[in-house]
């Protein structure tokens, strides 16, 4: 029995949360909102042009195929399919994207899981923000005698609001915990005893945004389904089950520098320290003994460390998925083949964002030469 749930320890990820998915639906739909205030600002930069029908369009999220001097449309390389034929999903309108993420909020809501860190976050943010208001004197009828006294309403809601935000920090940083400090004993393995495998086994556990030394020379159909015998086995995953997907676009994503691994997973230990320190200070000491700053620092630094890791991670994430390439739905597909026969361009990279000016020359490289030699010659 303890056999089997040290197993599923080794071997199991920790919850998503309420913070991961609700960041990736709110960053989807800002990026949404960016580019079609970049459609808007280039259609009102282009209304006195003439827009030649083929490959117009007026969605958000599409491009009108541009023309040369002689109004002959010219094949653009940053919306056209990789080889394999794969495209990255279009951008939708800011209307549909709202849609589709409210969707997928719900999705999520009627989990037991989703429910309970739905709840969570509500509270975080209830209690946070009640917390600033006090700090900032919102409401000078709890200033008496005055806003400063040790027994006012202020000070007395202020104790009251810092100790239920403390329980509920404690919520992640205690109840990951358990994931956090075996990532740091495998870390450890490969630091002071240079054990392959501990590396390997995080890279499996971190498959999302961590890619092994040697991984971006292996061929691009090997993934989880499919380990040849003959591929080499430290540019692999333990377990291999938890070997990255094959890359869809193709192309696979260079190696990880080791030392963010490093950076992550201390950083999100240091986060359980911290937060093991504010809770000996909260709770081991009344509110006339316990110094102010102490509370002020330890949270700080708490919160600071735990962004900072999961921004690094989340960095590195848009950057696989920017390259190997990210799933697309049934109504993704439909989108791209319906556009295709109107004609409609899709910029196919992560952001379906036009590149920037800088890569124009690459679309001007590939209009033959005898062209261009034809008009130097005129």
């Amino acid at each position: 029995m303890v056999r089997r749930i040290s197993r599923e320890l080794i071997e199991s990820n920790p919850p998503e949360g309420f913070m991961a998915a609700t960041g990736e639906i709110a960053s989807t739909a800002v990026a949404h909102l960016h580019h079609d205030r970049e459609r808007r600002s280039e259609s009102h930069k282009s209304a006195d042009r003439p827009i030649s029908t083929p490959g117009a369009s007026s969605d958000d999220a599409t491009v009108a195929a541009p023309v040369d001097s002689k109004n002959e449309p010219v094949l653009v390389k940053h919306t056209e399919p990789f080889e394999n034929g794969y495209h990255f999903p279009p951008k939708y309108s800011a209307k549909e994207s709202t849609k589709h993420g409210l969707a997928a909020f719900w999705k999520f809501f009627i989990t037991p899981m989703g429910f309970f860190w739905t709840i969570y976050g509500l509270n975080i943010v209830a209690w946070g923000g009640m917390l600033f208001l006090l700090l900032l004197n919102v409401g000078p009828a709890m200033c008496a005698p005055t806003c400063d006294d040790i027994d006012s309403p202020r000070r007395v809601w202020i104790e009251w609001d810092s100790q239920i935000l403390t329980a509920l920090f404690c919520v992640t940083a205690f109840g990951l915990a358990p994931w956090r400090f075996r990532d740091l004993y495998y870390n450890l393995r490969y630091r002071c005893m240079g054990d392959q495998a501990a590396l390997r086994r995080l890279a499996g556990i971190h498959r999302s945004w961590f890619r092994l030394k040697g991984s971006q020379n292996l061929p691009v159909d090997v993934g989880p389904d499919n380990i040849p015998e003959d591929v080499p086995r430290e540019c692999m995953a333990v377990p291999e089950n938890k070997t990255p997907d094959a890359p869809r676009t193709g192309m696979r994503a260079p190696a990880t520098a080791v030392w963010k691994m490093d950076f992550v997973i201390w950083c999100m230990v240091l986060n359980t320290f911290a937060q093991c320190g504010l809770c000996g200070i909260m709770w081991g000491q009344n509110r006339y003994d316990r110094a102010s700053w102490t509370t002020g620092f330890l949270v700080a630094i708490a919160c600071i460390i735990a962004m900072v890791g999961g921004l690094v991670m989340f960095l590195e994430g848009k950057k696989v998925k920017s390259i190997e390439g990210v799933p697309c739905t049934e109504r993704d597909l439909e989108k791209l083949a319906h556009d295709k026969e109107q004609g409609i361009l899709h910029y196919n990279n992560l952001k379906a964002k036009k590149p920037k000016k800088t890569k124009v020359k690459d679309v001007e490289a590939d209009v033959p030469k005898e062209k261009s030699s034809a008009r130097v010659q005129r």
